[in-house]
Order: C-alpha cells, then structure tokens, then sequence
C-alpha cells in the first residue's frame, strides 16, 4: 500500500505559487494498476517522484508498505562512467538481490547488445530508458512507477514490456504516467487525474478518460 497524506508540493514561479499537489490524500491500492492521466505541467513526473522518494513534499508525508521501485524513466541514481553491466551490479548489491541473475535478466531484456559494455554516459536517451526499465524489472518490487519508458522503442519491444509487467500482475502493481491512452487502457484497472493541485481517483478508466478529455478540451 502507497498512501499520500496531506501532502502538499509546489514550485514558484513568476506568476506566484504554481501547486503540483496541494493538501492531497490519497491510497494506492495493492495489485491494483493505476494510469496516473494529466495535462502538460500538471506535475505528472514530480508526484511519481515523490511516490518513489526521489522527490520530497513540501508538507505532509508518503506512506510506503512494500518495496518501491524508483520511477523508470528516471536514470539519476545510475552512474555515467560505469558500463550497463557495471550499474546492473551496483543496483543488485543494493537491493540484496543474485548479481548474476540482476545482470543477466538486465542484458537480455534491454537488448543494448555491445552497449551494455559501454558507459551509460554514452548511451542515447532511449537506450537509458531501456536500461533503466530493465533493471527495475530484474528485481522484485511490490509497486513498479513508470513514467513514460513503456512507450520506449519500437511495437515489438513496447508489446515485450506490456507482457512482462502482465506476468506480475498477481504479486505487484503497476502506477503509470503516460499520455498515451492506449498505454494506459492496456495496462491499467484504473486511474487517477492531477489536476489544479488535485488528485482524484476513479476505479473505472472509461470513467477518467471522460474527464480527462472534458479537462483537455477546456485546455484547448
């Protein structure tokens, strides 16, 4: 379970306080896959980064029960002068996890070939992407944030990943942020909108898409 209580984040700008969330609580559900939908500069990013600790509340706090991985389309806590294989390792001896099989699952699963002997400061933007999708999948975590990197590379490789994260559906939850509804609609039960501050949550995707779309057509 992921709870939001009374959390609160926001940025200034010339135009005063702009907030990203603004007194919001809220509940993730276990095994339950959530699309997080919102316009551009809604803060999309900045409250998965804050699910997954890489990001901090201004007030109030993030409950966690269970291992969080850290957004995938986030590849900071990786080191640019060490190869893929290299970070796969680092990563492992972190999380307690086989080095052997972290690294070898990582190989395979992001398809950098040579690359993954290469430093990640040489790598492309979607190649870290793919590199930073696949060594999160090699562990095992209760909630996997997504932002984005399912959308990486081409049909074949975006329909490897859709059934990779299927396999764990019944032991982990997927929550991700994405604009592309078919993204979302594969692979989501539900849906939760970031809007104005807000974070409202709806069990029917149908349901959020049509208030998604009302938001996007007032935006317009």
């Amino acid at each position: 379970m992921i709870r939001l209580e009374n959390v609160t984040k926001s940025y200034r700008s010339r135009f005063g306080t702009n907030y990203v969330l603004n007194n919001v609580s809220m509940t993730f559900p276990e095994r339950t896959n959530i699309g997080v939908l919102g316009l551009n500069g809604a803060g999309k990013s900045t409250l998965v980064r804050i699910i997954g600790g890489t990001d901090h509340p201004d007030t109030g706090k993030v409950i966690r029960q269970g291992r969080v991985s850290w957004p995938m389309g986030f590849s900071g806590g990786f080191v640019g002068a060490l190869t893929g294989r290299e970070n796969s390792r680092f990563v492992a001896r972190i999380y307690g996890a086989d080095t052997r099989y972290i690294e070898n699952f990582t190989q395979e699963f992001s398809e950098l070939g040579n690359h993954f002997d290469l430093p990640l400061k040489t790598y492309s933007a979607g190649m870290r992407s793919r590199f930073a999708l696949s060594v999160s999948l090699a562990c095992d975590f209760d909630y996997y944030l997504v932002d984005e990197t399912m959308e990486t590379g081409d049909a074949r490789y975006r329909e490897k990943c859709r059934r990779e994260f299927a396999k764990r559906n019944s032991r982990s939850s997927l929550i991700l942020v994405s604009h592309n509804e078919g993204a979302v609609r594969r692979s989501c039960d539900s849906a939760a909108i970031l809007y104005d501050g807000n974070l409202d949550y709806y069990e029917d995707v149908n349901e959020a898409f049509r208030n998604y779309n009302l938001l996007r057509a007032k935006a317009a």
